[in-house]
Order: C-alpha cells, then structure tokens, then sequence
C-alpha cells in the first residue's frame, strides 16, 4: 500500500505530504478543481512521461516521492533484484522522481539513482490505473492471458507446456542452424579433426591443469630455487657456517658446564642446536637437488604448457570452455558426415515432441475454457448492477496458429455495453466510463488473484447515478479488503463510502491560482459539507441530512 506521499511544484500544486490509510480512498472537488493532480504525481512515480510544462510557475523543480509498504510483494523484491537495485528493508520501497527546468531529470528507489525504464517497470507491480487516457493494464493480451491462468490456478499444468515448448524450440532451432550450415570442405573436416585430436591429447580437466601448472612453474623457476636451497644449506653446514659457529659455542658451553653444573640444561640446549642445525642443512640440500629435472622432461613440461596456452587462447580461458568447444566441434563433424541422416533424426525428434507439446496445449486449453466460462458467468452477473442491465461479456479463448510460448490458446475479454450490439474486444469500447466499470467488475472478481496492490479509478462512476452510484462504491468498498483502492469521484454515494476523504480545492489569490488537497475524514463536520456540495448545496438542511445518512450507511 502507499503510506506517504509528497507532492512539491506540480502544476498549480505548490506543496503537500499525506499520510495515507490502507482500503478505500475517495478524491473529491469542484470539476476543474485539479483532481488530476493526485492521479499525475501517481503517474509520474509509476513512469509517466514528465513534461517540463507540469514544474508550478516560478518554481525550478517539480518533485514526487512516495513510500510504499510491500511486506509480502516477491514480484517487487525480485524484480528489484534483477534491476540491481538496494532491496527494501522492512517491507518498505521508496520513490522519488524529479522534473528540473533546466537540468537532467532524475530517478531515485530506495535512494539509489536509476532510469526512467526501470521505475516502469517496478509501476506495473504496484499500480495499476483505470480511467480516461490512462494506461489500461488489462487491456493487452498478454495481461488479459495472465489473468485467466492466475484465476485458472493451473500453475503445473502451464509449466509442462513450457517445459515441453523449450525442448521443441531447441530442436527446431538446431535443425534451422543445420539448414543453413554450408557442407564442410575436406579442409575444414581435418581442422575439426586435428583440433579434437589436440584436446583429447591434452585430455584437459581441473586437477590435470592444476598439476601441469605447478610442475611448470617448478620447471620454469628450478634454477633459482636450486641456487636458494643450496645456499641455505651451505649457510648452515658449510665451512665458516652456522653449524661451525655452534661448535665454537658448544665448547664454551662445556666449560660452563663444568663451572657450574646447574646449567646443564642450557647446554643440553645447545647441543640440541648443532643436531637441528646440520639436519637442515641436510633438508635444503636434499630440496636443491630434488629441483635438478631431468632436461627431456623440463622439455616436455614447457611443450604441454604452451599447448594448453594455445588451446586457451583459441576457446575461452578455462578448462570448462575448452571441453564446451571439443563438445561442439565434435557434434558439427557428426553431422556435417552425414547430413542426411541428421535432417531425419531431427525430425523425427520434432515430430515426437511436438506431438506431446500438443498434448500438453490440449490440457491447458481445456483448463482456460473451464476458467473463461466461469470468469465470463460470474462478470455478467456483476455488470447489471453497475449499470449495464442489457450488456453482455465473455473471455474468449481463441487457437494459435502454432504453438507459442504461452500455449497454442490466448484470451481476449469482449464486452457489448448494450443489447443488440456484437461483443468487441475491451480496447475497442470507447466511452472511458465504460472501461472503467467493466474494470471494475473484474477487479472485484480478479481481487485475490491479481497481486498489484494500488489500484486508481478515474471516472468510474460515468454517467451513473443513484442506485447504480451506490452499487459502484459498494464494489470499490469490496475490492479495498485486498487492494488500496483510489477513486476520483463526482458521486457523494461513491465517496460516503470511502474510509478515507480528500477534497481538492483551487484558489484565487490575487493574481495566482493555487490547488490544495486536504483530508476530510478527520473532520466530520468538513466531510459532511463537501458529501452535501455533490449533493448539490453545502449549507442545505436536507442536503446535510442526505450526507448524515450516507456516512451511517
């Protein structure tokens, strides 16, 4: 849900910060007041476009920041990860968005700088907008497809066909690669050969790498660990060494031995010395002359390391891509030898495949007709009291061509606002007020299935009144038990209903012209007077009568 929203020099709007309930939020005013205003800093979080035109006059930057409160929104958190971008702490996501007049316009989520397409993106998981001019999420197929599935609940049944799908692409798409291969000269058949042959010689693999790798760092720096070894053990036992410099001390240690008997154990010490001594030496020498390599050998070291190297060079910088490439090489020559009878093992592994990928789109298409009938059933009883008493809808299930990765079936919602009249595809529909209560409708049957947790209805109640008025705010009401729900409205029935009120004002002040949104439902008496202004006059008794009713309903 949206907890907080500040909105500084947009439009006539000079500035305002709410903090926002969950449920169902009513947005109220005077037609012309600047409703809008609230929809477009939405907008503009969600990704709209932002025309310098929007920056207040004499203001030089528009800027919209919002936090949300999305504890349990994995489509979020993942799409966060994928853009790199901070993760939310706590369940909390935050925007900014600003319009400068003169400079650069700037992204910010969850305080780290990032593009336009990116706060896209994240929009469509958290927004959705329903009203004149808005983008219609459900109006796409793709949307209106993921709608069914996710209200079909056929979730294992839609990744076998995927799974199958993949497999069947691959195939089809090695034998179009084969197609198109030219046939292998003489030539290019021997370098394939001669390069597996070079592989299989080197028989690459982790451990055999690690090895050649230190043998030839021993080959390649033996004689100067040679030279080392061989003066340490020379600077120990050699002549004028340590070992020499011990005995001298050795002897005085004696004497002291026999001047004073207690220090026996110091001097037991120091003989200690000279055996540990002349074993080191004995150990660096016998390490010098473990490093004289046979000079055939060091050869051979050299020779396979500056094969590797080349063999590196040609496919990529380890052994992985090394055994990748022989793997490849290996599967080209196979079927460049016989290229007819590798045309006829891919088909008839395509064959086999897609026979069972039909099979799987037959169950998944059967699933999709079940869901539609019942979706098409339920939204036909919800339209009439919307006002639609003679309409007609239904979500059509119509065949691919072939099979797709989303199934050899897609959906397309039809609707025919009036009796007599063809069922048109939901895009089709021009009367905006229309759209937004078929949207309606379907959101309110949809609710616990479509996770997008704002929802904004603009013009929703259209051409409606009365009972029909009541019956819209009711569904709104409904729909707010899963979703924050927005709703600018001309109806004082929608908007007694709502648990949270915002009028928007615009003012004359001299020669400016400012707008204004101010909470209502902390002030009973504030709501009751703008409930009897849509009713027609704020200081008219049985108008405030009227609006007393509405908020007891």
């Amino acid at each position: 849900m949206l907890q907080y929203l500040r909105i500084q020099n947009l439009a006539l709007l000079e500035e305002v910060a709410l903090d926002l309930e969950s449920g169902f939020i009513a947005v109220t005013g005077e037609t012309g007041a600047g409703k809008s205003i609230l929809l477009g800093a939405l907008q503009l979080l969600a990704g709209a476009r932002a025309d310098k035109s929007l920056i207040r006059q004499g203001a030089e930057v528009c800027e919209v920041e919002a936090a949300l409160y999305l504890p349990e929104s994995s489509v979020v958190h993942s799409l966060l990860e994928e853009l790199e971008l901070p993760p939310c702490e706590e369940g909390g996501l935050l925007l900014k968005r600003t319009v400068p007049r003169s400079k650069m316009p700037k992204v910010f989520v969850n305080g780290s700088l990032t593009t336009l397409t990116n706060l896209q993106r994240l929009g469509a998981c958290w927004i959705d907008f329903h009203g004149p001019g808005e983008p219609q999420r459900l109006f796409g197929p793709d949307a209106q497809l993921e709608l069914l599935d996710l209200y079909a609940g056929h979730d294992q049944v839609l990744l076998a066909y995927r799974e199958r799908y993949r497999k069947w692409k691959h195939l089809r798409a090695e034998k179009e690669s084969l197609l198109t291969e030219t046939a292998l000269s003489p030539d290019e058949a021997g370098f394939l050969r001669q390069q597996l042959a070079r592989i299989d010689e080197c028989a690459p693999s982790e451990e055999a790498v690690e090895e050649l790798e230190r043998d030839y760092l021993k080959v390649s720096r033996g004689q100067e660990l040679i030279a080392l070894a061989r003066q340490l053990s020379e600077g120990l036992a050699g002549e004028g060494g340590v070992l020499d410099q011990v005995a001298q001390l050795q002897r005085a240690g004696r004497d002291l031995e026999q001047a004073d008997a207690s220090r026996e154990p110091l001097v037991s010490r120091l003989r200690s010395l000279s055996v540990e001594t002349e074993d080191l030496a004995h150990e660096f020498a016998a390490v010098a002359d473990s490093f004289d390599l046979d000079p055939a050998e060091a050869e051979g070291i050299e020779a396979r390391m500056n094969e590797w190297q080349d063999l590196k060079r040609r496919y990529g910088n380890s052994v992985a891509s090394v055994i990748q490439a022989r793997a490849d090489m290996a599967h080209k020559l196979e079927r460049q030898s016989d290229l007819k009878g590798s045309l006829e093992r891919l088909d008839h592994e395509i064959a086999n495949e897609e026979k069972a990928l039909r099979a799987e789109g037959e169950k998944l298409r059967k699933s999709r007709e079940k869901a539609a009938s019942e979706l098409s059933r339920k939204v036909k009883q919800s339209l009439p009291a919307l006002g639609f008493r003679k309409s007609g809808f239904s979500a059509e299930i119509l065949a691919e061509r072939e099979p797709k990765a989303h199934g050899d079936s897609r959906c397309e919602f039809r609707f025919a606002p009036n009796a007599g009249q063809d069922l048109m595809p939901l895009n089709k529909i021009a009367s905006s007020g229309e759209i937004a209560r078929v949207m309606l409708a379907l959101k309110t049957i949809l609710a616990e299935v479509d996770d997008i947790p704002v929802l904004v209805f603009d013009e929703v109640d259209a051409n409606v009144g009365g009972e029909i008025g009541r019956a819209v705010g009711e569904r709104l009401a409904g729909l707010s038990g899963s979703h924050q729900v927005f709703c600018v409205t001309h109806l004082p029935q929608v908007a007694g209903l709502a648990g949270s009120h915002y009028r928007v004002d615009k003012e004359q002040q001299g020669k400016a012209t400012r707008i204004t949104i101010s909470p209502l439902h902390g002030a009973r008496k504030d709501r009751l007077e703008e409930l009897a202004r849509m009713l027609g006059d704020r200081k008219a008794k049985s108008a405030l009568v009227h609006a007393e009713e509405l908020l007891r309903e």
